[in-house]
């Protein structure tokens, strides 16, 4: 299970939505679960496509990718996974996508604009490959 902040939630539609027909795609941080906890996502942090065909690939220049992932830990959050969109669909994990995934244990979301916007969540296993996971969004109240 991926848990995403309000914020989150809103940032990767967002960026989804904004990039048109261009897949969009950046880095989660938070809270990462292990041993079947879910991880807790509080920040997004969106990165520029790179990819030679950005229309139905994603990309994220390695010096790039580097820099976000070590911003994100001097706030003191973990990496939790990373997002892209999927402009026209589908709303699961591509062939490429499982191809090009390199983070075991952490959640792969996708924003799947064919309609109105879905987004789904896969736990990278390695060689297992993807396991679909619940996303929750949750709403910081005051008590």
């Amino acid at each position: 299970m991926i848990e995403l902040s309000r914020q989150t939630y809103d940032h990767i539609v967002t960026h989804a939505r904004d990039g048109g027909a261009v897949e969009v795609c950046g880095v989660l941080a938070g809270a990462r679960g292990t041993d079947g906890e879910p991880s807790t996502a509080t920040a997004a942090y969106a990165a520029e496509n790179v990819a030679e065909t950005p229309k139905t690939r994603y990309a994220m220049a390695p010096e790039e990718q580097l820099e976000l992932i070590e911003g994100a830990e001097a706030a003191g959050l973990d990496v939790v996974g990373f997002y892209h969109s999927h402009p026209t669909g589908p709303a699961h994990p591509s062939e490429t996508d499982a191809a090009r995934a390199t983070w075991p244990g952490h959640s792969y979301v996708i924003c799947a604009l064919d309609g109105a916007p879905f987004v789904g969540s896969w736990r990278w296993r390695g060689a297992d490959g993807f396991e679909q996971e619940t996303v929750a969004v949750r709403d910081k109240r005051k008590a």
